[in-house]
């Protein structure tokens, strides 16, 4: 006999609409099962001994498992930069792979990991974190792409893509989630006009790409908790923008209150049986909520199972497939593609970069980061890798006969001693999870009371049983040298200048070599001002992944020519910036950050959003511009005045002839050309994208009239290409 959901199955493969299939799985469903289907599957204080002796990294998190009527739920595992379970391939953070701006490179990344997280037993990957970059002390900066809504939505698009050839995506964290430390107490406000167009137009774009599920973000929003806002769950994810997935909330505090989480539109819980398995059936009884809104929030998850059951129901990729050699070539490709060569002056009549094994007979590499696995933050992203290559490892897998010395820098004077007597001088420079990433500490608020008093034994038993079937995981060495339960401290950065001591090493190996080349690793930008006139190269590395020297040294030694830009942009001061304080309990954002905010106050940035040198060089030639039905079409070509082959990324901003409004990034594309040749590159752009929100209307409105065009390298690009298009 079939089951229900077996049944709803058959009935939307023979044409019928999910919902209205699910409505078939609910009827069936006992009052406590649908109770159930609200949170997830595990017990709270069992659950909180799994996670504290290192389960995040061994098995997914359940919810709305009901074995009874055939239904399969949800099996959770988080991201970005890999699969959390098991020991997967690590990729680059997503702010290095938002400095490829390559959406088709993402969508491949996607589809490794989507292929990794099936492997581990999952269908719901928790990696697509598209918050906007605000400032860059923000300790998660590293998880998300940039600061610019429309790269970080075209790039966060290309990931979903990717994930959900084989399992769900959820998109995080709903909305203006750009601090870490304050994240479970702080309260954003922020009116309708800055929250459309610079906070929530990435997620829009996710939406519209047909994620699975969102995620709901742990700060206020205009007074009201994510999780519980029905304006934010329902009035603007459900009603105005159409989305037809499930949304969960973030972990163990990413709600408050049972009741109106529910009626805010809220669906599961997650991870645990905590808030509304305590508090839901008093609020059910009392009238405070409501049958229908259980029986809602039951449906959008079984429509949604019902939606990706096609691919659900595929069969599991063998574990072989989890760090296979092909995945870690790809995280190599991208490592190196992510490398933003900052700087690149002649020393000699020559540029120093890239290095000629047959011409150096000695190179020094400085600094203690050098010879570390130094992956990112050590919080939920974590990825177990086992096979992580250094940078220094990389560096000397490339040299060849070159030889390579080791200095840790620890000393100041004996480091500027060795680089005086070798060839080139490479200084490792930045940051560790220790100095940012999530934050993973005391809340700065009591939230005791939201925990369950006690846990039901048979639910208990029920989860232990099936830890039975968890991974085998083995815990990577730069991971059991951590203290407490194996998390880094994170949170947000306390500079955003290094170290005092590292920009002393820098000052006194350029001093002892000139041909010093800085290496920066950081999950976004760096103010670099007091140091980067004593250097001929920079280049900003990031968290490279597993494959992160040898996609370093691949740049280094010109086997790959640099084409990653910048997703942000690097101020000369941190006064240019907005201000920022981690441990804020109330913050105002407004529409002006950024590329945004340097434009605004005339500030020259160190380098502007969008920037990026190459090997070779680019010139734009002519474009033009046109419309063609709902869309706008800039095409026009790109010359490669150089003497290699390379890759240039052309960007569409748009001047609105609307008062007060900022310039926007509206189109972007990577286009590869050979030496000495030209390539055509045709943009198109959505009509809709020139729109702007009228905030007493809470509505959009298309803005007629003469729109002014620049097709450019970066934001600041003085060549820039100007167009006009009245609209």
């Amino acid at each position: 006999m079939s089951s229900p959901f077996e049944t709803a199955r058959a009935a939307v493969a023979d044409g019928e609409s999910t919902r209205t299939a699910a409505a078939i799985v609910v009827a069936a469903l006992t009052p406590e099962e649908k109770l159930w289907c609200l949170d997830g599957d595990a017990p709270t204080w069992a659950g909180l001994q799994f996670l504290g002796q290192g389960g995040y990294h061994e098995a997914p998190f359940y919810g709305a498992v009901v074995e009874r009527v055939g239904m399969p739920g949800i099996a959770f595992c988080d991201g970005p930069r890999g699969v959390v379970i098991g020991n997967a391939t690590c990729f680059p953070v997503s702010m290095a792979r938002g400095a490829t701006w390559d959406p088709d490179l993402e969508q491949r990344v996607g589809d490794v990991i989507g292929r990794e997280l099936r492997a581990s037993g999952a269908t719901l990957y928790g990696g697509v974190c598209v918050n906007v970059l605000r400032h860059p002390a923000w300790g998660r900066a590293q998880e998300t792409y940039g600061e610019d809504p429309h790269h970080v939505g075209e790039m966060g698009a290309a990931l979903t893509r990717g994930i959900q050839r084989h399992a769900m995506a959820t998109v995080k964290h709903f909305a203006a989630n750009s601090m870490e430390n304050a994240r479970f107490r702080v309260d954003v406000e922020v009116d309708d006009v800055a929250l459309h167009e610079v906070y929530l137009p990435h997620f829009k774009r996710i939406i519209d790409e047909g994620v699975a599920c969102v995620m709901s973000a742990y700060n206020q929003v205009n007074g009201q908790w994510c999780g519980d806002s029905r304006e934010l769950l329902t009035d603007i994810l459900r009603v105005e923008w159409g989305f037809d997935g499930f949304i969960i909330s973030d972990w163990i505090f990413g709600m408050r209150d049972a009741a109106a989480s529910l009626h805010a539109g809220l669906d599961i819980e997650m991870p645990w049986r905590m808030i509304r398995f305590s508090d839901l059936p008093a609020a059910l009884e009392s009238g405070e909520a409501s049958w229908e809104a259980v029986d809602r929030a039951v449906t959008n998850v079984i429509s949604t199972l019902l939606r990706f059951d096609s691919v659900l129901s595929t069969p599991n990729p063998p574990m072989s497939v989890v760090g296979a050699p092909e995945h870690v070539a790809l995280a190599r490709e991208v490592a190196a593609r992510s490398v933003v060569l900052l700087r690149n002056e002649l020393v000699d009549s020559q540029p120093v970069l890239p290095l000629k094994c047959s011409s150096l007979l000695r190179i020094a590499v400085v600094g203690e980061l050098a010879d570390q696995t130094n992956l990112g933050d050590g919080g939920s992203s974590d990825v177990y890798s086992l096979d992580n290559v250094n940078l220094l490892a990389g560096i000397r897998g490339a040299a060849g006969d070159t030889e390579i010395v080791h200095d840790d820098g620890s000393d100041v004077a004996a480091a500027a001693a060795v680089a005086a007597d070798v060839d080139v001088a490479i200084v490792v420079v930045g940051y560790t999870s220790d100095d940012e990433g999530e934050f993973i500490g005391d809340t700065g608020t009591d939230l005791s009371h939201l925990f369950p008093a006690v846990d039901e034994p048979e639910v208990v038993a029920a989860f232990r049983a099936s830890l039975d079937h968890a991974l085998p995981t083995i815990k990577p060495d730069h991971v059991s040298a951590r203290p407490g339960l194996g998390f880094s401290k994170g949170g947000d950065r306390h500079s955003i200048r290094l170290r005092p001591h590292d920009e002393e090493l820098i000052q006194a190996v350029a001093s002892a070599n000139e041909r010093t080349v800085v290496v920066v690793q950081a999950g976004s930008a760096v103010v670099m001002t007091d140091w980067l006139g004593s250097v001929p190269a920079v280049v900003q590395a990031w968290y490279g992944g597993q494959q992160a020297g040898h996609g370093l040294a691949d740049v280094l030694f010109g086997e790959v020519n640099p084409s990653a830009r910048l997703p942000f942009t690097v101020a000369a001061d941190e006064s240019h910036l907005p201000d920022f304080d981690g441990e804020a309990d109330r913050v105002v954002y407004d529409q002006w950050h950024g590329w945004w905010r340097s434009e605004r106050e005339g500030h020259t940035p160190t380098y502007p959003f969008g920037f990026g040198l190459s090997y070779t060089t680019f010139e734009l030639g002519e474009f033009e511009v046109a419309t063609s039905g709902d869309e706008i079409v800039v095409s026009g070509l790109v010359r490669n005045t150089g003497d290699r082959d390379g890759a240039d990324v052309v960007q569409v901003y748009a001047s609105l002839p609307e008062p007060g409004r900022p310039r926007r990034l509206v189109g972007f594309r990577r286009v590869e050309v050979g030496a000495g040749e030209s390539a055509t590159v045709e943009l198109r752009v959505s009509i809709g994208a020139m729109a702007v929100r009228d905030g007493e209307r809470r509505a959009w409105k298309r803005v007629t009239g003469r729109h002014e065009l620049s097709v450019a390298r970066n934001a600041a690009d003085p060549a820039a290409r100007r167009l006009v298009i009245d609209l």
